[in-house]
């Protein structure tokens, strides 16, 4: 029996793995991953076209290396297929393994709209370096790009691809770009900084059917728009991965529910990471991921310890117009004070009682970040 056994090897599971080594050198970890293991940091993966990185060079160690460094085993190629937690087992295709505590690190999946077309089946995403590796060799041949999804890893991916020297079309339903995380002024900002280096924005819309040509696709939008292009990037969100949770009876809603301990529904199995949905929250950043990841060393190696989130502003990477994001809490009150200079943009959400609950940095003023942070700390 293992003490403690991680299913997935993204930043999640080797976070943890690696701060509970920090606190004990002793117990027994197995990290299962259903591929490779290589140790790559993925926030990485929507800005490294524009850098030239290539997927080895992006690939920090490989799971022999982790295996050593942690003092863990991990099982690469493993496919989880069941968990019994009341006899605390994991099924996988070759063994039946005895857990004290598991946790489930198993991330996000990207989300694939339904398109019609002989071309559907070839858009690509770019959620794993496996993915990245693909959607690198596909872009040797291509000029021009469609994405589709104006928000964040579609604003990043276009940046990115503009930085590669390629064509770039940003499809989508919303009104304006990144309309999830910035009030339309500044995503107005965002998408004309944008539309000026390259980008064709084609929003209030979406893609209905992809064909294929001889040598490139024929998008067809829902407003009549035709588009020739030579590969097409999904980007249209991620969706917490709670596939193994249902099937293990766990309770899930938009992620894997859990409580301040990461503890989900059955006792001694936790979630970390992309697929946890904790006190009402599914958090797909990197800062709540290595704040749970502490917290939950601690309580595995007998210290409980509640998941206390810090102030995490969202650093968005897109370099033609860099953008820091702190929205306020989503039942607050008040409205947002913008105020702009030709290389900078500040904006203050303000209760009615003028209290500061939320901030967005644009250009030269993300350098105040820290400044911001502690006004509202």
């Amino acid at each position: 029996m293992y003490q403690i056994v991680i299913i997935g090897t993204g930043i999640a599971g080797y976070t943890l793995a690696r701060e509970i080594r920090r606190i004990d050198t002793e117990k027994t970890i197995l990290l299962i991953t259903s591929d490779d293991g290589v140790n790559y940091s993925k926030p990485m993966l929507s800005n490294a076209l524009g850098q030239n990185k290539t997927p080895e060079q992006l690939a920090m160690s490989d799971a022999d290396a982790m295996a050593d460094t942690l003092k863990a085993e991990i099982r690469t190629h493993t496919i989880v297929q069941s968990i019994d937690t009341a006899a605390r087992q994991i099924q996988t295709q070759n063994e039946t393994i005895e857990y004290e505590n598991l946790i489930l690190a198993v991330g996000a999946a990207p989300v694939h709209i339904p398109v019609d077309g002989d071309g559907a089946q070839d858009v690509l995403s770019v959620n794993t370096l496996t993915d990245y590796r693909v959607f690198r060799e596909k872009l040797q041949n291509a000029q021009t790009v469609a994405i589709s999804g104006p928000g964040l890893i579609g604003c990043e991916f276009a940046n990115d691809l503009l930085n590669a020297d390629k064509k770039v079309h940003v499809i989508g339903p919303d009104k304006y770009a990144l309309s999830s995380l910035l009030p339309e002024a500044i995503g107005l900002e965002l998408q004309t900084k944008l539309q000026q280096a390259g980008v064709q924005w084609h929003l209030q819309t979406t893609v209905s059917k992809i064909d294929k040509n001889e040598a490139s696709y024929q998008v067809s939008l829902n407003n009549d728009e035709q588009l020739e292009v030579d590969l097409v990037l999904s980007a249209a969100g991620l969706r917490p991965d709670v596939h193994l949770a249902k099937q293990a009876g766990l309770e899930v809603n938009v992620g894997i529910v859990a409580d301040d301990y990461l503890q989900t529904s059955a006792n001694n199995v936790y979630a970390l990471g992309d697929c946890v949905e904790a006190n009402g929250q599914n958090l797909l950043y990197i800062m709540p991921l290595m704040n749970g990841a502490k917290a939950l060393a601690k309580t595995l190696t007998g210290e409980p310890t509640k998941i206390n989130y810090p102030i995490m502003p969202v650093a968005v990477k897109t370099p033609i117009y860099p953008l820091t994001v702190l929205l306020p809490a989503p039942q607050a009150k008040g409205q947002w004070q913008i105020e702009k200079t030709e290389n900078s943009l500040e904006a203050r959400f303000e209760s009615e009682t003028g209290q500061m609950q939320g901030f967005i940095l644009a250009q030269e003023a993300v350098k105040k970040r820290m400044t911001y942070i502690k006004q509202l700390g």
